[in-house]
């Protein structure tokens, strides 16, 4: 059994979820074969991974003549190493199918800890909502989802989970806010829970993997799946760029990779790098993929999806704010048969929207956005802009105005921007200047207003924008600015959204000179320039004296008593210039 190949054998003996009873074949025929490594062979290899070619363990086989118990449905797995699609096919090229029920031993419900028992959280049936409690969900699932907060599926949840966890393929269409991100995360959850792996398991193995396009997606996901597995033994791991790739992995080495969320930038940096395997990938999520598109990530996602099990013996869960046909494109190579699910552009962010469309110019622009900025119904503000560069430009002015201001932008470090974003949760920062790349996906209750300073290019962002905003319930306004640069950009936004967007003038008061906030105490920022006042002995004397009163007569006076020395006599009385040597 031990080939030349001796890491991809000994990873075959003690890894993978099923280790070495992965070949059925091959235990069919010799018996039970039981393959005996030290406890410690995980930690003593990524330890020795560093000091060059790792000594492998002397590997001892015992044959007995027992029956195997075989599970028909678990059939062999291609190389374990592979980077490639290359789960062997045997039999037909038949596996654990997830939709058709054949799943690794040890079924059932979870019991939650604590004592926490499913009665303990009451939801009442409403006619056309969908409660959590009409799924089979596992009880320590359920008490996360108490906590959480949830009680009624969203439309997206509602139709695609029968799907899901069901082992089904699904293809969504769906906008951020809706919903979706809980959509896959309950039902890879569900699974893990409820199929837990018995035989020991391989250092970095990741039995789900979840693609973003952004860092504060990658970052929003995970810290949901830390929510909802918070009382269960799952662990999340968020690998994304821009963080520390020792202290990630240091993580990925001492805690089982239930749940592997990242950017393909980093994933593909932990992979050549043999810190993660992709190969016994159970469920496989890319989110936003119109924007991966966009970003130029398809090359690279490609790569991590080859790294995974064939499409037919793992779950694809892929979502996308659009369908266009380059996406379908990828669905129809990534996915199984899939479930095809559509919602509509969120209706319920509109509908909660006051959204207001101000036709200015672009140099009024500035002016208008702080007199909205310094109104007293203003709590928590999303400034969106096209580029980085009019995003670094609004950041600066903005705070040397005395606005608590922060920014989102692609060529903000990764720690800044995390940072930034907790004070804006949290309410320090008041302004958040943002792009739509690295504002997609934010998700911060409380937000009252969002500001589109240039309108976006493409119509569905102009959804996600507004859509930061009105969000659980309550209510928000939009105000977009349409100048002589982008308002033939209302257009196609008015024919996403079928209707007819309301354009006014600005207020007289919105276009007055605003005053400098960081003279004033009210919102005075730390960051901003400070004024100098004088000294208080010089303010007193200019306050206590009285100023004569100049008049015409008085000017006349002065002016008679000056006399101006003619030129030629200012001339001769300066001394010659010494010769030039």
């Amino acid at each position: 059994m031990i080939c030349a190949a001796k890491e991809s054998a000994a990873r075959a003996a003690v890894g993978g979820r099923r280790g070495w009873l992965k070949n059925r074949q091959l235990g069919a025929k010799l018996g039970a074969v039981s393959a005996i490594m030290p406890a410690n062979f995980v930690v003593q290899r990524a330890a020795d991974r560093s000091a060059g070619p790792p000594r492998w363990p002397p590997l001892s086989l015992t044959l007995t003549c027992e029956p195997v118990l075989t599970d028909s449905t678990d059939t062999p797995t291609g190389h374990p190493d592979s980077t490639e699609n290359s789960s062997a096919n045997s039999a037909g090229g038949q596996r654990r199918r997830r939709s058709r029920g054949r799943r690794r031993g040890g079924s059932g419900r979870s019991a939650a800890g604590g004592g926490w028992r499913l009665d303990q959280f009451q939801v009442a049936e409403v006619e056309g909502k969908l409660r959590f409690h009409d799924f089979s969900l596992p009880d320590s699932l359920m008490q996360g989802i108490q906590a959480t907060g949830f009680e009624y599926c969203t439309p997206i949840q509602a139709a695609s989970l029968p799907h899901t966890l069901h082992g089904h393929d699904i293809v969504g269409k769906a906008q951020t806010g809706t919903g979706k991100t809980a959509a896959f995360l309950l039902s890879i959850i569900t699974d893990l829970i409820n199929h837990k792996v018995d035989e020991p398991r391989y250092a970095g193995e990741a039995r789900s993997l979840i693609l973003a396009p952004t860092r504060e997606l990658a970052v929003q996901i995970a810290d949901d799946a830390e929510k909802l597995v918070k009382f269960t033994d799952l662990k999340v791991h968020c690998l994304v760029g821009g963080m520390d790739y020792q202290k990630q992995l240091r993580k990925v080495q001492a805690e089982h990779a239930d749940i592997v969320v990242g950017t393909p930038g980093r994933l593909i940096d932990f992979a050549t790098n043999r810190d993660l395997y992709l190969d016994q990938v159970e469920a496989l999520v890319i989110d936003e993929a119109d924007r991966m598109l966009d970003m130029g990530f398809i090359p690279q996602v490609r790569r991590l999806v080859r790294m995974t099990p064939k499409r037919e013996d793992r779950q694809t869960m892929l979502f996308s704010a659009t369908f266009t046909s380059d996406v379908l494109r990828l669905a129809e190579q990534w996915t199984d048969k899939p479930a095809k699910v559509e919602m509509e552009p969120e209706r319920v962010a509109t509908d909660s929207v006051e959204q207001k469309i101000y036709i200015t110019t672009k140099q009024e622009k500035y002016t208008l956005l702080q007199n909205i900025l310094s109104g007293d119904d203003v709590d928590s503000v999303m400034v969106f802009a096209n580029r980085r560069d009019i995003c670094r430009r609004l950041h600066e002015k903005l705070v040397k105005q005395g606005f608590r201001v922060g920014i989102l932008s692609g060529d903000i470090p990764q720690n800044k921007r995390s940072r930034t974003l907790e004070d804006f949760k949290s309410g320090k920062v008041k302004v958040m200047v943002a792009t739509d790349v690295a504002g997609r996906g934010i998700h911060v209750n409380g937000v009252s207003h969002v500001i589109n300073f240039t309108l976006p290019e493409e119509p569905e962002d102009y959804v996600h924008r507004i859509g930061r905003t009105g969000r659980a319930g309550k209510t928000g306004t939009s105000i977009s600015f349409a100048c002589e640069d982008d308002a033939m950009l209302l257009e196609p936004i008015e024919a996403l959204l079928a209707m007819k967007l309301p354009c006014s003038m600005p207020e007289e008061e919105l276009l007055a000179a605003p005053t400098n906030r960081a003279r004033t105490s009210k919102g005075n920022n730390p960051d901003a320039p400070r004024a100098v006042e004088p000294p208080a002995e010089v303010t007193a004397e200019v306050t206590t004296d009285a100023t004569p009163e100049v008049t015409a007569d008085a000017v006349a006076d002065v002016a008679a008593e000056a006399t101006v020395e003619p030129v030629a006599e200012l001339a001769a009385e300066q001394p010659a210039a010494e010769p030039s040597r």
